[in-house]
């Protein structure tokens, strides 16, 4: 498909919000995040038009999100396999809406509300409608995500988002990383979850706040704090002071941090993806954290960033 000024983008239908200096690209394809910048300053590591959303960059994960162990899992006594997604690690990863068509629903000059109608599907054979509300103001960037259960039965759901948190011209290794987990998640290597451990007393406690060094994170932190906002959130900061947060309401109970480590070209180690998430990997298995939607329920989340510090 081409427009009128050459090819149309890789990622579909561009929308542009903007309020306040604040100004969100949503896009068609996944209806995901692809930038996000304050008075012109990045405070996600995005993608062009002409780019296909590499490292699931600003994506919405459902209605799984991170990994399946072998894609199987057994639900209400039914086993599923979903398709492997993830194949060098024999995993079923971020869910099935990254790909897949979002149609806008409304349209303002500061917000677009997108929808995706997801069929049934052989291993999730339940069909939800999922809605996310994309606004900024002058407080920052704002994402509500809804989801029905359309169908006539139970069906487990989860939900995350993968932004990738960046001060430009920082390096990872410079940035100080701010997170308020008292627990981390031990994988084995595929990333899968063996186990559990407080982080207190540990090089992976970043509670207080700690420099990422030479830190290659793949973590799923849990056991969150909110602030007195009822908040959870996570801040990195430059040495010159500036800062990001992400932050998430009571919906998202566990935040995975990624360091970029496996990207390629220049976007490694470039940016630290945060990324509220309401369940762990392999949730589906476990049963840890799964939304169970009844038909005709529905659930709502809602999660943001925001610049912070002195800019």
């Amino acid at each position: 498909m081409t427009s009128a000024n050459g090819p149309a983008p890789l990622s579909g239908t561009q929308w542009t919000i903007r309020a306040g200096g604040h100004e969100a690209v949503v896009v068609e394809v996944g209806g995901g995040l692809r930038t996000y910048r304050v008075d012109g300053e990045d405070c996600v590591d995005g993608f062009t038009e002409a780019d296909l959303c590499p490292g699931c960059a600003g994506q919405v994960l459902a209605p799984w999100p991170n990994r399946i162990r072998d894609g199987r899992y057994t639900f209400a006594g039914q086993a599923r396999q979903v398709a492997l997604t993830e194949p060098e690690r024999h995993n079923a990863l971020h869910g099935l809406v990254s790909w897949v068509n979002w149609h806008p629903v409304e349209r303002r000059e500061d917000a677009v509300v997108l929808e995706c109608a997801m069929p049934a599907q052989i291993g999730y054979p339940w069909p939800l409608l999922l809605r996310t509300e994309w606004s900024v103001s002058g407080a920052g960037l704002r994402a509500t995500h809804t989801v029905v259960n359309t169908g006539r039965e139970d069906c487990p759901f989860g939900l995350a988002v993968h932004p990738y948190l960046m001060i430009p011209g920082v390096p990872v290794d410079d940035l100080e990383l701010l997170l308020p987990a008292r627990s981390r998640l031990l994988v084995d290597g595929r990333l899968l979850p063996i186990g559990a451990a407080k982080v207190a007393g540990t090089d992976l406690d970043y509670t207080a706040g700690r420099r990422i060094g030479h830190a290659r994170l793949d973590t799923a932190f849990g056991d969150l704090d909110p602030g007195p906002d009822g908040l959870v959130t996570a801040r990195i900061t430059a040495p010159d002071g500036r800062a990001v947060e992400v932050w998430g309401d009571e919906r998202f109970r566990w935040l995975q941090v990624y360091t970029g480590d496996s990207l390629i070209g220049d976007r490694i180690r470039r940016a630290v993806a945060v990324e509220p998430m309401t369940c762990p990997p392999d949730a589906f298995r476990s049963g840890r954290d799964v939304v169970v939607l009844a038909p005709g329920g529905s659930w709502q989340g809602t999660w943001g960033i925001r610049p912070a510090g002195r800019r």
